[in-house]
């Protein structure tokens, strides 16, 4: 009796557990944030770095539908839906932008299908419990069974427009039920995540809906046209072995190196060191120019003495002149605008047409492109007199001014905001044989108020001289850029270096190797060549070759030389006079360290998701590359989400080292903090940044770039904008930046390393303050606009000692 008493306590203990535990899981969802990500298409949401394991906020939902009143971001809710009787049950999404609506046929994530969706390419949305607006929002008949419970996913993006909303509702098939949104009783939570830490990621569901299928880069057919996305034999050249430097020794002779251009123990102002730093010349071409983003930054245009036409003055050169009182040419008057009527139709502008070609007072827009991108149906012109179509002569729209736009529908920003505007946003006037205009008018839906002033006139197509050529001379915007740092110009990418320079001095080194070493190696290609030029001494010359051994081995040279100027060799020599033997020589004891250890030095605090990506980044070098001579050195102030030194010990890095700080967070402090914790001074240290995508060889950069005892590495990075990514990289130079720092340990300590005093609880310009001490201290400073590098976009929400406001 004893014994069966201890088994009906133990049993009543398993149900209270259980009762309890259930009533702990339903009532909600489980609701992951992705903030700061731009977009409306859910394929957008998928190409977030951190999407699906790492959301920015891990919280829980009561029903399901959410308005959070927020922009840019995307939602993922999943957990369980309960029915609350046997039928077939008929699911409804309405959202705006983009959503998806998953559900399982059973308890198992791994059965989960689409339901039912808003929009796929990114231009859809729904009001708040408009379930009928796309075919695509309505399931069809799903079986469910009051005693199961069904895993469900709904995946949800919001751009920075409209009324941020998405829910989901059901109801049985019988006719007459109407939908209701599916609330607190249908629902529980996947897994309650309440005392789990922002790194622990193991519980999170990756299902088919949350998949996401990397992209893949291509070398014919770059995303966006981006000529810096093709593959490029620099991409991978730290995967050909490395010549000895000892073989090079006596292939050419040494000589003095002293560039002009240092300014050693010159007095600077604070931040004047900026004007001391200089790019480089390439060869071949690295296409870091961003062409695709010129729309945004014309800069790269500048020094033309005369610009190319724009589409307006092409328009106007092709415009006929017409005198006479017989023959009038098109006439655009500036149209008022009647106010608001009931009966009147109303026409919203969503977008700014980019097809738009501005005249001083007004925009023509091509006909062609109005009624599908303003929304405006256009109606077929009749002619009472006969049965046949009447050909439309012409078609003139127009808008008000520049002026009178912006004063209307600045205030604008979507149709979505369900602001009923109260003018009409275009006129069109059709002009047919008859000169039934007016009619033409009355059929769009306009007003025939008399300010309008339309009146009869003769249109005229305009004569397009199909054969009409054209010269034009070679034009190199390249060779008109100075190597001065334009601050305002954030799309132009490395100088170029003139092929025939290139090959010259290409050309004189392979004879001098091949006088040293006879019918031994052969140049298979050019890689890199980058010149730095002193304009009263010579230049430098930086050599990437692919070179072909006797025995078919392929072997990587990486050698500076030197070129001193002559009377036929200068600064802007284009090339060697006939005959002319270049002086080419190895600068000395300027020469890079292949095997040097790189310091990747970062401080972090409450950032989990970006120190477990940058882990992973880091990972992927290593894999890659083979290199296992860097160290990662991480500076922590307190995180509390999620274990950074646990992290690092289960990663596959071949090395790194973890400090834990306290109080708030600040950068220079824990910069210099990860400084200290390096003993070998010939070594590397690069200050990093915690949002970065390196391309493979950039370890393998940063050595070539740093010269202990003469130079530093500042490479430019490229800032991706919201919702951009690595292989989709709309965004820009960071021109101004110096965050991003390679330099010899020996030589950040001889200037005194970081200020910690001046930059304590704040950080910006703490960059340019180490800039100016590196040009005192003697050194120069590596500039190079460096391909497949880039910084993530993000906004300081949640970051480092930043407090959230609560709403109440």
């Amino acid at each position: 009796m004893l014994n069966l008493a201890r088994l009906c306590v133990s049993l009543l203990i398993c149900i209270y557990l259980c009762v309890v535990c259930l009533l702990q899981y339903k009532g909600m969802a489980n609701l992951h944030v992705f903030e700061d990500w731009c977009g409306t298409s859910i394929a957008q949401l998928r190409k977030n770095l951190h999407y699906p394991l790492y959301p920015h906020n891990r919280t829980t939902v009561k029903k399901l539908a959410v308005s959070p009143s927020w922009t840019n971001y995307g939602l993922r809710i999943f957990g369980y839906i309960h029915p609350y009787t046997d039928g077939d049950f008929l699911f409804a999404v309405a959202s705006d932008d983009n959503s998806e609506f998953w559900l399982s046929d059973d308890e198992n994530p791994d059965n989960l299908k689409l339901r039912a969706y808003v929009g796929k390419t990114g231009r859809e949305w729904t009001a708040p419990g408009e379930y009928g607006k796309y075919a695509s929002q309505l399931s069809d008949l799903i079986p469910l069974q009051k005693n199961n419970k069904y895993f469900f996913e709904l995946i949800h993006k919001q751009n920075d427009k409209g009324t941020d909303h998405v829910e989901v509702a059901w109801r049985l098939k019988q006719i007459g039920n109407g939908f209701s949104i599916i609330d607190s009783k249908f629902i529980s939570l996947y897994t309650n995540e309440s005392s789990l830490k922002a790194a622990d990621v193991n519980h999170i569901p990756q299902t088919i809906a949350s998949h996401v299928t990397r992209l893949q880069r291509s070398s014919q057919t770059p995303p966006l046209g981006v000529d810096m996305l093709r593959a490029d034999p620099r991409d991978t050249f730290h995967q050909v072995p490395l010549l000895d430097r000892v073989r090079l020794q006596g292939v050419l002779p040494d000589c003095i190196y002293n560039p002009s251009y240092s300014i050693k123990g010159y007095p600077l102002m604070r931040y004047q060191g900026l004007q001391f730093v200089h790019l480089m010349y390439v060869y071949p071409n690295d296409y870091t120019r961003l062409t695709h983003m010129e729309n945004d930054n014309k800069c790269f245009y500048q020094h033309e003495d005369k610009a190319p036409k724009n589409r307006l003055d092409e328009v106007k050169d092709k415009r006929p002149s017409l005198d006479g009182d017989e023959v009038k040419a098109v006439q655009r008057k500036r149209l008022k605008h009647p106010k608001h009527k009931a009966d009147e139709a109303v026409y919203v502008l969503k977008d700014n047409p980019e097809r738009a070609l501005e005249d001083d007072n007004n925009i023509i827009i091509k006909h062609e492109n109005v009624a599908h991108h303003l929304q405006i149906t256009q109606h077929q012109h009749r002619n009472s007199s006969n049965n046949e179509t009447n050909e439309r002569k012409a078609s003139v729209i127009t808008t008000p001014s520049n002026k009178e736009y912006n004063s209307r529908w600045g205030h604008v920003n979507d149709v979505r905001k369900g602001m009923e505007i109260q003018d009409n946003a275009i006129h069109i006037e059709e002009v047919g044989e008859e000169g039934e205009e007016d009619d033409a008018w009355v059929n769009q839906g306009f007003s025939e108020d008399e300010d309008y002033e339309l009146t009869n006139r003769a249109v005229y197509d305009v004569e397009v001289k199909w054969c009409q050529t054209f010269q034009a001379k070679p034009l190199d915007l390249h060779a008109l850029r100075s190597d001065w740092i334009d601050l305002k110009c954030n799309v132009s990418g490395n100088l170029l270096l003139e092929e025939s320079e290139a090959l010259s001095v290409v050309e004189a080194f392979m004879k001098k190797l091949n006088q040293k070493y006879p019918r031994q190696f052969s140049l298979e290609r050019i890689v890199n060549i980058e010149k730095k030029p002193d304009y009263s001494r010579g230049s430098r010359y930086l050599l990437e070759l692919e070179l072909l051994e006797a025995s078919g081995r392929h072997l990587s040279l990486v050698q500076y030389i030197y070129v001193k100027r002559t009377e036929v060799w200068g600064s802007h020599k284009k090339q060697k006079a006939q005959g002319e033997e270049l002086k080419l020589c190895n600068p000395y004891s300027f020469y890079w360290n292949p095997t040097a250890i790189v310091h990747f030095i970062i401080p972090v605090k409450n950032q989990a998701r970006w120190v477990q990506q940058f882990i992973s980044d880091m990972e992927e070098i290593y894999r890659t590359t083979g290199d296992q001579n860097f160290n990662v050195i991480i500076t922590d102030y307190e995180s509390s989400d999620m274990n950074i030194e646990q992290a690092l010990q289960s990663s596959y890095l071949p090395r790194y080292q973890y400090l834990r700080l306290s109080g708030n967070f600040e950068r220079s402090a824990g910069l210099q903090a990860g400084i200290d914790l390096i003993t070998d001074d010939h070594s590397i240290v690069f200050l990093c940044d915690l949002h970065i995508h390196f391309p493979p060889g950039f370890i393998d950069t940063v050595r070539k770039h740093c010269v202990e005892g003469h130079m530093a590495f500042a490479p430019i990075v490229m800032r991706l904008n919201c919702g951009a990514t690595p292989l989709e990289p709309d965004g820009y130079w960071e021109v101004n930046g110096f965050g991003l720092l390679g330099i010899y340990k020996s030589d950040l300590d001889s200037i005194g390393g970081m200020n910690t005093k001046e930059f304590t609880d704040r950080w910006g310009g703490e960059d340019w303050e180490l800039l100016d001490r590196i040009l005192q201290g003697g050194l120069e400073v590596a500039r190079l606009y460096l391909r497949n590098f880039f910084h993530y976009f993000h906004s300081k929400r949640g970051m480092w000692n930043r407090q959230v406001l609560r709403n109440t």
